[in-house]
């Protein structure tokens, strides 16, 4: 089996056994795909073994058997729920799991509960002195709230504090709030887990960094068992004419493919020089949903009238610099740029159109190449 190369120096041997949390979601399932495309081993944990056994299947059909090893971690919030994960000489981490509940109502109190299993894990890794280096997945939102209305430069010290506020402000309303909790509690947590690295004084026997991702869009890698999940299920809703409300909420903002994210995770977790301490943009074009309408339209031109009409809010002006992310790709064999828009919506479609009737597919008018 021909597999893509690290043409950086690795920070971890071939073979190294890696811990990827939450696998069966979007953004986990391609962080262990790229991990076993790169000559890694992927332990992954979900909740349920017996709901998610297809991805054994999955992966050995993809990269071999004895690559890839599920493990059940029904309840991540107690204590000691990841220690049969981290047996057996785990050397890294790709830390996906985390809330994902748009409609939080208290984010301090949300924030605080997770805090506490999220500390305990890292602890844990602490404990197994195996551990070589950590992911911990973040969310874009977590710096800013996306509003096509400014300009806006995010850096390393960017937090969501004005969502924060907003979440706080027990006189506004629903409406007025939108996403606001959600991006509290992610702005909430993260500062938290930085919090604790600090107070390590510079003891972590691992490298830490944080991965705030964007709007993630791309391929499912099992669409008949997965669906079509997470942010790629929100293209799904363009397509569908779904859920017009909350893609409404969406200011235009970045977005990433799920190759790239997936790749970004075996960069840091496995790749030399070791990068440290960083909050990393996980950012590779700029899109709006009224975008992704208007292309979708463009692609499938007899499906047009059938998409969903999306508020037009403009073009998304952050600056920011993407020169980290760009570098690490290029660890991996990939020219040091990301995947833009309309390569990653073409990949999102045709893994929709695997689940929809015969003959959907002779709608299509033009094509981008893999």
């Amino acid at each position: 089996m021909n597999m893509p190369s690290i043409t950086a120096k690795k920070l971890l041997p071939d073979d190294s056994l890696v811990l990827v949390t939450g696998v069966n979601g979007l953004i986990a399932s391609h962080a262990a795909d790229q991990l076993m495309a790169y000559g890694y081993k992927v332990r992954g944990t979900v909740r349920s073994a017996s709901k998610n056994a297809y991805l054994n299947n999955l992966y050995s059909n993809r990269h071999g058997p004895g690559r890839f090893e599920l493990v059940e971690v029904p309840d991540v919030t107690i204590k000691g729920a990841f220690d049969k994960a981290l047996e057996g000489g785990v050397a890294a981490v790709g830390h996906v799991v985390g809330s994902v509940n748009l409609q939080v109502q208290d984010a301090d109190k949300a924030a605080e509960e997770e805090i506490l299993w999220q500390i305990n894990f890292l602890e844990a890794c602490i404990k197994t002195t195996t551990v070589k280096s950590f992911v911990f997945t973040s969310s874009a939102w977590a710096a800013w709230t996306p509003w096509s209305q400014r300009a806006m430069t995010l850096d390393g010290n960017s937090w969501n504090m004005e969502a924060v506020k907003l979440a706080r402000d027990t006189h506004a309303d629903a409406s007025e709030k939108g996403m606001a909790g959600f991006m509290a509690m992610k702005t909430l947590i993260e500062q938290g887990v930085w919090r604790w690295v600090q107070e390590k004084k510079g003891a972590l026997p691992f490298t830490f960094n944080t991965l705030l991702l964007d709007t993630v869009i791309g391929t499912c890698l099992d669409p008949k068992n997965q669906g079509i999940p997470s942010t790629a299920g929100m293209v799904h809703w363009v397509w569908e004419n779904a859920h017009v409300d909350i893609l409404n909420m969406m200011q235009p903002q970045w977005m990433v493919d799920c190759r790239d994210a997936g790749r970004l995770y075996v960069a840091l977790l496995c790749t030399k020089p070791a990068v440290d301490k960083q909050r990393i943009y996980a950012f590779g074009d700029r899109y709006s949903f009224y975008q992704v309408g208007e292309m979708l339209k463009e692609m499938y031109p007899g499906h047009a009238n059938k998409i969903a009409r999306v508020e037009n809010y403009g073009s998304d002006h952050t600056v920011v610099d993407t020169t980290v992310g760009k570098e690490l790709l290029s660890r991996l064999g990939q020219d040091g740029e990301w995947r833009k828009l309309k390569e990653s919506l073409a990949d999102n479609a045709k893994s929709w159109l695997q689940l929809e009737k015969p003959g959907v597919t002779d709608h299509r008018h033009s094509t981008v190449p893999n």
